[in-house]
Formats: structure tokens, C-alpha cells, sequence
């Protein structure tokens, strides 16, 4: 099931206690910058020593940065289309192996030409690309091509990540800080600005209890664990955890740390996941593991719950849900 959100902007008297600009400054821009830092890392480490037993810990670094921004899908990532290119996930028919494969079988030379890998399928590009080429046995030997794929992969990626941190920097950042003065035509009021970062937190929790925790889940008759984002390289546990604290630390820069029912619901989430031992998810196959994920997917619906009800009255937003059959 997927929830489509719908945010109407409240013009009542209720105090709106957000501070947008602070959200720009402390969580947004510090988030891009550490995504790109980690990119030009991966970036390096590739280049000195292309083996993915040399590049997994960089490449883990890398994804560990970009959750910290991810839920940020409004903007200069969104206008580039480099979000889909950063983390093409879920990837529903399987089109980053069968580009990847196609691109080792040919020793395609495409991924040395200048702006070569901006063609490339999303599903071949980004973290997920990587992931492929650094955990999957079908990738991991692959040869002087593959060894090539992985840097020129690693460079793509570092290109994406500064092209979208420079976006911000230069321009978008501003934008969001003054949204509704006079010539501000992205944002026409301050709400706005307000309902995107809003909209912004909802979405994060979403995702993390449909995609990245129900996936997975699948039904109690048919669990799939290998849907699970990021099993490969084991991580995705890990992923969801990330994940919530960055939407932790949004709500707590967007209230000025003034949402106590959120804030107690995601710390209750975030405990589940700590004692959790299950980093792949893989327990979900059986009865008693799935119950323990399913009890934690309630303890994200409940921060959006608890979100709804505290955070959006006191900024004067309100949320419409619509059904919408989904995977």
C-alpha cells in the first residue's frame, strides 16, 4: 500500500514554531557536504585500489552519507534527476544487473567517454550499481573492465553528489531560507517552505516502514527477504536505523527540538532496531523474525502518527492521505 501525500497549508493563528533556515544550515547543507566528501573518498579509494575488498569500506561510508540526506528529495537532486541516479532502489525489474552485465559482456567503452556513464541505465549508476559490483558474486570478478566500471562508477557518483551539493550551495539554499519574499518564485510563501520540509519528514517515514522495512516482509505466507534494500552488502538493518536518525535529527532542527510525542516515538522505534540481530533482515522468513520487524514498521507508523498530530497542528499544515495500491 502506498499513501499519497496531499499538504494544504492551514491560514489559522496556530503558532508555527519551524525555522526552516536552521533546517538549511544544520541539516541540509552539512549533509550534502558530507555526501560529497564521502563520494570524493570512494572516488579516491577506487582509483588507488579497484578491488571491491579494497573499495567496500568507502563504498560504505558513501551510503551511510547519502542516508543522512536522502529523505531530501525536493530540489536540486529532484530537478537533475540524481536522486534516481544516486540510489535507483527498489529496483523492481531488475534493470541495474542486466545493464551491468550487458556492459561487462561487451566491455562497452562507453564508460570511458566523456560524460559516458550519464547514459548509462540509473540501475547501472550510483550506490546501487556499486553495490552490485562489489558484492555480487556474478560482479566481483569481472575482470580490467569491472576494475574500470568500479572507478568510473566511483566517479560518477562523486560528479552527481558535488554537482548537487554546488546547486545548493550556490542558489536553492537561499531560496528555501526566503521563502515568500518578494521574488522568490519557487517558494511563494512561507508555508511553503515549511510544507516542503514537512512533507520531507513524512515521506522519509514512509518509506523507511513500506520500502525499506515492508518490502522485505512481503506476507506472512511469502516473505522476501532478498527484497530487502541493501542485502548484498548486509546492510539493511543498518540502512533503516541511519535512516530514522536522520529524520530525527530534521524534526528536531524543524520544531527546535519542541515535538515530544515524535521525539519519544522515534527514540522507541530506534531502540527496536538496536536489538534487533538481524542485519540483512533475512529473519523475516521465519515466523517469529518477521514478527520482530513487523513490530518495528509499527514503530515508524507510529512516528508519522505522532508527527501528524503534534508537529503538523503546530506548524498549521495539515496532511490528506489517498489509498493507492502499491508495492
Amino acid at each position: 500500500m502506498k499513501l499519497i501525500l496531499t499538504f494544504i497549508a492551514a491560514l489559522s493563528a496556530a503558532p508555527a514554531f519551524a525555522d526552516v533556515a536552521e533546517v538549511v544550515d544544520q541539516h541540509i547543507l552539512p549533509g550534502y557536504a558530507a555526501f560529497t566528501d564521502a563520494a570524493r573518498t570512494l572516488s579516491d579509494a577506487a582509483d588507488a585500489d579497484c578491488t571491491p575488498e579494497a573499495v567496500r569500506p568507502a563504498w560504505n561510508a558513501a551510503f551511510d552519507a547519502w542516508l543522512g540526506v536522502s529523505h531530501i528529495q525536493f530540489g536540486p537532486v529532484q530537478d537533475a534527476g540524481q536522486n534516481v541516479a544516486i540510489a535507483f532502489w527498489p529496483d523492481e525489474r531488475s534493470a541495474g544487473p542486466r545493464a551491468l552485465a550487458a556492459l561487462i559482456a561487451n566491455n562497452d567503452p562507453i564508460i570511458a567517454e566523456p560524460g559516458g556513464t550519464t547514459r548509462l541505465s540509473v540501475g547501472a549508476r550510483g550506490l546501487f550499481g556499486l553495490e552490485y559490483l562489489l558484492f555480487d558474486p556474478q560482479f566481483t570478478d569481472a575482470g580490467p573492465y569491472g576494475c574500470d566500471l568500479i572507478r568510473a562508477l566511483s566517479a560518477d557518483l562523486l560528479q552527481m553528489a558535488a554537482g548537487t551539493q554546488g546547486a545548493w550551495e550556490d542558489n536553492y539554499a537561499n531560496l528555501l531560507r526566503t521563502a515568500g519574499d518578494a521574488g522568490n518564485a519557487i517558494f511563494l510563501t512561507s508555508e511553503e517552505g515549511t510544507q516542503i520540509l514537512f512533507t520531507s519528514l513524512l515521506s522519509g517515514l514512509e518509506f523507511a516502514s513500506d520500502k525499506r522495512l515492508g518490502r522485505p516482509m512481503g506476507t506472512f505466507d511469502r516473505p522476501r527477504p532478498t527484497r530487502a534494500e541493501s542485502w548484498r552488502s548486509v546492510r539493511s538493518l543498518h540502512n533503516v536505523d541511519l535512516s530514522l536518525q536522520a529524520l530525527r535529527d530534521l524534526t528536531v532542527t524543524l520544531t527546535e527540538n519542541d515535538a515530544p510525542r515524535t521525539m519519544a516515538a522515534f527514540d522507541r522505534a530506534l531502540d527496536l532496531v538496536a536489538a534487533l540481530d538481524d542485519p540483512d533482515l533475512s529473519g523475516v522468513s521465519d515466523p517469529q523474525g518477521r514478527f520482530k520487524v513487523e513490530i518495528i514498521q509499527q514503530a515508524v507508523d507510529a512516528i508519522q502518527a505522532a508527527a501528524l498530530t503534534e508537529i503538523g497542528a503546530q506548524l498549521g499544515v495539515s496532511a490528506g492521505f489517498n489509498s493507492a495500491d502499491g508495492d
